[in-house]
This record gives structure tokens, sequence and C-alpha cells, in this order.
């Protein structure tokens, strides 16, 4: 099973890691440079729930966000 929420459909995301270096403007320095930047995934905060469907119950994958808002019924 993918890392995927049941309800929302959040999943991993790519981004990116910058590294800079430098004083910066503000404390009297010529400003931050950009050094590095790396590629990286962001991933959704993933839980195991076990929810009520049409009276079976069911072990789902959901983002914390969407259990939060508790639009299912818990088992």
């Amino acid at each position: 099973m993918s890392q995927v929420c049941y309800l929302c459909g959040k999943g991993k995301v790519s981004g990116g890691h910058i590294v800079r270096k430098g004083l910066a403007k503000k404390t009297g320095g010529i400003g931050m440079h950009v050094v590095k930047n790396t590629k990286r995934t962001f991933e959704a905060n993933i839980q195991n729930v076990k929810i009520n469907e049409n009276g079976t119950v069911k072990t789902v994958k959901m983002c914390v966000s969407c259990i939060r808002t508790g639009n299912f019924c818990k088992a």
C-alpha cells in the first residue's frame, strides 16, 4: 500500500533543500548567498486508522490533517 491519504490523496511532494552561506544584510554583511540546492522529498504524516464504512471495518491510511477533521466514523 502506498503512502497516500485515503480521503484527500495527499502524498509525497518533491522539493529542495537550499544551503545559504554568508552574513545577512541586516547584520552588516553583503547578503546570504546560495551555495547548494539539493533535491529532497516532503512526506505527508500518514497514519493507519480503522474506519467504519457501510457497516464494515476497514484499515486505511490517512493523513493527520484529515484525521483531525473527523469527517469519517472511527471503528
